[in-house]
């Protein structure tokens, strides 16, 4: 009992236990400081370790009873798989492609009939104008056939109306209009309104003889038919008639 005591009470202060276990801090001794670490081992073990976890968990995901029969017919189904896919993505595209070449000839096509629809109403609308300006034309040209300046005021007015009519017919020559040159030509319904026939021996049947209003043209459309009177052969009794 006496040996008991004496080992309690020569043990250090600073080992004493419960303080220890009430702390949970153990001191550093100096034999575990002057202890070296190979740090780059451990490192190394710790990587060794990570390996032969992954390769424990890529032995468990892969099935060890498969067969090399299993696996090339789940490769054969799986690339059949995929060509299909493929074959389907081809037809859309051959579709989206067709579609596409489509659309862009319906697109040329109504661009074509768009741009001609404007040119004919464009044509139209100037043949339309024209044709009431011709009116105007026809009254200087009766002016000028039937008044006959008697002193020199109304020459100077006749010169300057006359002026104005050249003018006119100037700017008809610009946007492309040309009068019919009738007479003497053979009778065209498409050009010409026959308002008079007359027997007669000196032109041939169906020849144009005296153009009383002038016909025009723009390019190869008719804005104005000429009206004329048509020459048609003589009668045998009015020939005989005529003789005696």
């Amino acid at each position: 009992m006496m040996d008991a005591d004496n080992n309690e009470n020569q043990q250090p202060a600073g080992e004493n236990p419960e303080k220890e276990s009430s702390d949970g801090i153990e001191e550093l001794r100096a034999e575990d400081a002057a202890a070296d670490i190979d740090f780059e081992q451990a490192f190394d073990s710790a990587e060794s370790d990570a390996a032969t976890a992954e390769a424990s968990v890529d032995d468990a995901s892969m099935p060890d009873d498969i067969s090399a029969e299993d696996a090339f017919a789940a490769e054969a189904s799986a690339r059949v798989t995929l060509q299909g896919q493929v074959s389907d993505l081809q037809a859309q595209l051959e579709d989206r492609t067709g579609q596409f070449t489509r659309l862009n000839a319906d697109f040329d096509n109504f661009r074509k009939r768009t741009a001609k629809q404007q040119e004919e109403l464009e044509a139209k609308v100037k043949c339309n104008t024209i044709s009431a300006l011709l009116e105007v034309v026809d009254n200087f040209e009766r002016a000028r056939s039937q008044i006959k300046p008697q002193n020199e005021g109304e020459m100077v007015i006749h010169k300057s109306y006359q002026g104005v009519y050249k003018q006119l017919v100037d700017t008809f020559k610009k946007l492309g209009v040309s009068p019919m040159r009738s007479e003497g030509q053979e009778f065209d319904p498409n050009l010409h309104e026959a308002v008079m026939r007359e027997p007669t021996d000196q032109y041939p049947e169906g020849a144009v003889i005296e153009e009383f209003v002038r016909g025009y043209v723009l390019g190869e459309r008719v804005l104005r038919h000429a009206m004329v009177k048509v020459a048609t052969p003589l009668d045998a009794s009015s020939g005989s008639n005529e003789a005696s």
